[in-house]
């Protein structure tokens, strides 16, 4: 497609190419030795590569993380994180760490130094403390290109780009989220001249004080978006750890379908309103200069990726991409004094520019001006939000909503797909709706609604617009699936690992051929998992979690193996003393929510180990508690998890007690005679970042400084298990090593773990029949005898589950089909848009990872029987 891309003002000349890499590109040396190999091909197209790097990934959060830490004088161990991090990626880069980031480390040590001396610090001396991180990346990457034989030259990003001043900006932003001149310089390519490849950070730039100052979270992009411009550059490529831009979101969508090229207003339009592979900043520069926009694949150079430019392709108007943007907060104004007066917008606009605010979306009546603040692009806190607010209520009445999305359907000449819009409204029902705008640009349709809803909205937007494209027109702009790329790349890779279904394909069939729908358990796989979770030292206790799968046989397996126990209701306490009758109290934790007291009564007199994560059981009924020994759950305010449905700590969840209740609970507890021995935080499920649990510990950690008798940390599970293509497993060994940091510090507390998903999700799959085929206006149905009765989770949070044609897996799949359940609700499909091969009635499909949270969830709907649950026979 790269020849329908039209570059007017484009030097075609020009030797320069930028080349960006983010911070999952830089971070492990495969991606550094790919990163050489792209330089070598751009030398032999007789380009001038520059090179321009993000953090490591996971780094700029780190640094904020040292400088809130740097305040009270706990830098020392993010400190040291910080320093292991770098070394040990220049250990496996074969670089001398010493002679490289020896001076750099000792800068930042006595920065942070520095803080800790005043106790605070400021937006100036945070940006100085974030410089480090790209500073760091690109030493260690000037040094593997030494060593790699290129002719390389670093160079400091704040000696190329200079910061233009704002009306009104705000301290914070001025430092914190800056912009630079980018027009076309002739004389810039001067500081290119002496070296065939060249390297600098991205993110960093100095104002004309010649102080540091960052572009914002993103902000690498930005930075060779300037460049690029600033050199009118042959093209910018903007390396990353996805293959392009998608239809939606594909982490959270598998079918989302790549954008092979899209025009700059787009591409504008789709990262102003939520995409994350681009920065919203960095499109306008080279939009400026005419000078394309190729977004790259680290991990596979040769895909084709996405192309943005000044396109000159398109047939008909379309919808692009459904996108989302987050922690969007709305302020209605209302006045019936606006009414025909004039210049009543102008004052009201003229609070938010007092405080630097910028308005992303706007929506006016006759009484109502309602617009919306991203809070991720503004720097405002919630001081600046009050101050705000006293200067609105001067001219009108105020409400204001927080925790809310914006979701868009983005696309040239959108108004004139209003009827093809129309029927897809329908996911907007029932929802509350705080804003519907439509640019004057024709670009986007944006609703906004609350954030715990965009997920379920995306994904049934996406699936009435993209789940039929036909893909026989080459003219089109929609590429392959999300996961038919990773599947292709998976079988196209050195990886030959066979997941357990496969080798034990013909046992499966066997077992489906006699009864479906089935459910099928390999309690080998479920015990090798449990041997990897106990690589975690730190850990002193693991608690399984029963909610997740209650078979009998997987009780007795993980009670033989060492396990203790999680239950959350007195009815999951009485099923493992039938099952396990050896079994202590105290092997069991009982963690309930919103139980009534006469659950708290039954647990305690079956010496369990009790949580509370409310005032209320110990309020009323103090009695109940006395002379107990009790865990409390602690609200975090960290939330993460695979979906919002999943999230269990933040504002908006319902579990555990809120920081400012704690001193309260306490001394209810001390009243009632019981005593406090641990904590507990549980952030949500299906998490993949290591770090997580150390940070869950932190914070427990902080909290029981308070409350002596606390001798307990458990950090909840979550511990996430690979269901999406693309994903990347859990580093079980960089959990255990930011555990075994804390534990280091701070010994005197046990830690206690809940695994609940981690160990029984893969181990499990569900095996259905296939019981008819349909084709309706293009789009393909395959239906199986195992719907949302037997397995809730894909209708209930969009749960993806790999799903295959287990009778015919070595046939090529050339279908995209829906794959629906016999239940009678529209919400009964267990699969959008996947490709099958052609199959038959009879056939047995296999659902994979359904090993938790499966059986557990069944219902009689429709009164149906929900799939049975038997246990594999591995020995003969």
């Amino acid at each position: 497609m790269e020849q329908n891309i039209i570059d007017h003002h484009k030097d075609p000349l020009s030797p320069w190419v930028v080349l960006k890499f983010g911070g999952t590109s830089v971070s492990n040396v495969n991606n550094w030795s790919n990163i050489v190999k792209i330089i070598q091909d751009r030398l032999e197209e007789g380009l001038k590569p520059i090179i321009v790097c993000s953090a490591l990934s996971g780094i700029s959060n780190t640094l904020e993380k040292l400088a809130e830490a740097a305040k009270d004088g706990g830098e020392g161990p993010i400190l040291e994180q910080i320093f292991s991090t770098h070394i040990n990626l220049a250990h496996t880069m074969g670089i001398n760490y010493e002679s490289i980031l020896k001076e750099s480390f000792e800068q930042l040590k006595r920065l942070s130094h520095g803080i800790s001396l005043i106790g605070s610090y400021t937006p100036a001396l945070k940006a100085r403390v974030l410089a480090f991180g790209e500073i760091f990346s690109t030493q260690l990457g000037h040094a593997f290109f030494i060593n790699k034989g290129l002719d390389s030259h670093w160079i400091d990003a704040r000696s190329l780009l200079t910061t233009v001043a704002s009306i009104n900006e705000s301290e914070g932003k001025r430092y914190l989220s800056a912009s630079c001149d980018y027009g076309v310089d002739p004389q810039f390519k001067e500081k290119f001249s002496n070296s065939a490849v060249h390297i600098t950070q991205g993110f960093i730039a100095q104002n004309p004080n010649k102080e540091t100052v960052l572009l914002g979270r993103g902000g690498s992009d930005t930075s060779a978006s300037y460049i690029a411009s600033k050199l009118k550059a042959n093209r910018l490529e903007i390396w990353t750890d996805v293959p392009g831009m998608f239809t939606t979101n594909p982490h959270e969508t598998a079918s989302a379908r790549l954008l092979l090229h899209m025009d700059y207003d787009e591409a504008q339009e789709l990262a102003t309103s939520g995409a994350k592979v681009l920065h919203p900043k960095s499109i306008g520069p080279v939009r400026l200069a005419g000078v394309p926009l190729h977004i790259k694949w680290t991990e596979r150079p040769d895909h084709p990726g996405t192309i943005i430019g000044k396109y000159n392709g398109l047939s008909s108007p379309s919808v692009k991409a459904v996108s989302m943007k987050s922690d969007i907060q709305v302020i209605s104004m209302e006045s019936i004094s606006m009414w025909q007066q004039a210049g009543f917008l102008s004052d009201v606009f003229a609070c938010f520019k007092q405080f630097g605010i910028s308005i992303d979306l706007i929506a006016t009546s006759e009484t109502n001006v309602t617009v919306t603040l991203d809070r991720n692009s503004n720097i405002i806190d919630d001081q600046i939000l009050d101050r705000l607010t006293i200067e609105l209520r001067k001219f009108c009445s105020l409400k204001s909503f927080g925790s809310c999305a914006a979701v868009s359907l983005v696309g040239k000449n959108i108004r004139a797909n209003l009827h093809k819009i129309a029927p897809a409204l329908s996911a907007f029902e029932d929802k509350q709706i705080f804003l519907v705008s439509q640019s004057a640009s024709d670009l986007n349709f944006t609703f906004v609604v609350e954030e715990n809803e965009a997920h379920k909205i995306i994904r049934s937007l996406h699936s009435q617009f993209f789940s039929s494209i036909d893909e026989s027109d080459e003219t089109n702009a929609f590429g392959p699936q999300w996961n038919e790329i990773h599947i292709n790349k998976d079988t196209s890779s050195n990886d030959n690992t066979e997941r357990w279904w496969q080798s034990k394909r013909d046992k499966l069939l066997n077992i489906g051929q006699q009864s479906t729908p089935v459910y099928v358990y390999d309690l080998e796989h479920m015990e090798q998992q449990v041997r990897s979770l106990k690589a975690l030292k730190s850990i002193q206790r693991f608690h399984y979690a029963v909610k997740a799968n209650c078979h009998p046989d997987i009780l007795r397996l993980f009670y033989n193996l060492g396990l203790h126990f999680d239950c959350v209701s007195s009815e999951e306490i009485k099923h493992l003393r039938r099952v396990l009758p050896d079994l202590k109290g105290s092997q069991i934790l009982f963690t309930p929510n919103f139980a009534s007291i006469s659950e708290y009564e039954f647990a305690l007199k079956q010496d369990c180990i009790v949580t509370l994560d409310n005032v209320h059981p110990i309020e009323r009924h103090p009695q109940v508690f006395s002379g107990s020994k009790i865990l409390v759950r602690v609200d975090s305010g960290i939330a993460k998890g695979h979906h919002p449905h999943v999230i269990t700590s933040g504002p908006k969840s319902k579990f555990g007690v809120s920081h400012d209740e704690l001193k309260r609970l306490s001394e209810l507890a001390s009243s009632a005679s019981a005593q406090i021995i641990g904590l507990h935080a549980h952030v949500g499920s299906g998490i993949l970042t290591p770090e997580t649990w150390g940070e869950t510990a932190r914070f427990l950690a902080e909290v029981a400084a308070s409350i002596p008798t606390v001798k307990i940390l458990d950090l909840g599970g979550g511990l996430g298990v690979v269901e999406k293509p693309g994903q990347s497993p859990l580093n079980l060994t960089a959990v255990e090593k930011h555990l075994k940091l804390f534990h280091d510090l701070q010994p005197k507390y046990e830690l206690w773990m809940e695994p609940g998903r981690f160990l029984t999700s893969e181990g499990g799959v569900l095996l259905a029949e296939v019981t008819q085929i349909k084709r309706k206006n293009g789009k393909n149905f395959i239906g199986i005898n195992a719907g949302m009765n037997s397995l809730i989770r894909p209708s209930l949070y969009g749960a993806w589950h790999h799903i295959c044609n287990l009778s015919r897996i070595e046939e090529i799949t050339s279908v995209t089909a829906d794959i629906v359940g016999p239940i009678c609700e529209s919400g009964d499909v267990l699969g959008h848009g996947r490709k099958m091969p052609i199959s038959k009635e009879g056939d047995i499909c296999l659902i994979a990872n359904a090993g938790a949270y499966g059986h557990v969830m069944a219902s009689h709907y429709n009164l149906r029987e929900p799939a049975e649950e038997i246990i594999l026979q591995n020995k003969v």
